[in-house]
């Protein structure tokens, strides 16, 4: 009897020590160190709250979509190519500044009276930081992936006096396009630049910005590289939306060439030909109205 109670005692100790240890805490070691810091893990952690919320939302798809880098690559492409939408309707009123003031005022007043400029600006706005953000990271994931061929290939042309082709360089003309886009927000959306008098009319801000010495010049470099970017850009669109075909791609090629050229060259042309043919203009407007007999020229066009 004494034995089997020894034995009970003995079996009901090791018991209770095994459940303390499958229940106990870990502790704040080098083991618990490492595997709260596992990137693995931490990203599993990420992707997991943000697969709720977008089973919250019913945005599964689109999580799915942007979990995947072909699905970024495809967001990316339709992003870029509804600013590219968007250049073109930008450009065209922009160069009514070429017909005359009258006119460009017209565009900017119905333009400003649109009841859904708002949510055009913020629809906007979003398809801006998307593509921004999304270019961001496919950047980061391109240089960890090829890392290795990068290094490979640098050391292999090093000593090749040649262009750097626009895929090489997409992420750096895309932050100098960010750049000039602030500074064009400044000057014509925000306005706070010092030195033009934002109580005139709508031409004649347009025209003391692109006036300005600084501005002047950040206003053609700015539609350069975003041509650049443009002519490789639009082509790169369509291959990231499965657009692309060995019978076409020279034809995709040659077109989206010819839209950045076409982008870049009308933005560029305003800071170069405005401010001139507006102070001709001007002094033509000012030299008729003070010769007695002769008729008040026109103020709203140029010569």
């Amino acid at each position: 009897m004494a034995e089997t109670a020894i034995l009970a005692e003995f079996d009901k100790g090791r018991f209770s020590n095994q459940i303390k240890q499958e229940t106990r805490l870990p502790r704040i070691g080098p083991s618990s160190r490492h595997f709260t810091k596992d990137p693995h893990a931490m990203d599993s952690a990420t992707s997991s709250a943000s697969g709720n919320l977008a089973r919250r939302l019913n945005l599964t798809w689109l999580h799915r979509l942007l979990n995947s880098s072909i699905g970024r690559k495809f967001v990316m492409g339709v992003t870029g190519l509804l600013l590219c939408g968007f250049l073109v309707g930008h450009l065209a009123g922009n160069l009514l500044l070429f017909k005359g003031e009258q006119d460009f005022n017209e565009y900017a007043e119905w333009i400003h009276h649109q009841k859904v400029l708002p949510l055009v600006e913020l629809g906007l706005l979003l398809l801006f930081l998307a593509h921004i953000y999304l270019a961001f990271v496919t950047t980061i994931e391109n240089r960890k992936a090829r890392k290795q061929r990068y290094a490979v290939k640098e050391s292999k042309q090093h000593d090749l006096a040649l262009p750097i082709p626009a895929h090489n360089w997409m992420f750096i003309s895309g932050s100098i396009i960010l750049a000039f886009l602030l500074l064009h927000m400044v000057d014509l959306r925000v306005g706070i630049r010092p030195g033009i008098n934002y109580e005139a009319t709508a031409f004649s801000i347009t025209v003391q910005a692109l006036s300005n010495p600084i501005s002047r010049i950040a206003y053609i470099v700015g539609p350069i590289i975003l041509g650049f970017h443009l002519a490789h850009g639009f082509a790169s669109a369509f291959q990231s939306l499965g657009l692309n075909h060995p019978k076409y791609n020279g034809i995709i090629h040659t077109v989206s060439i010819a839209f950045g050229i076409a982008i870049g060259a009308g933005f560029a042309s305003l800071p170069i030909l405005v401010p001139g043919m507006a102070e001709r203009s001007g002094k033509a407007a000012a030299s008729s109205s003070s010769t007695p007999g002769t008729p008040a020229a026109k103020t709203h066009g140029f010569d």
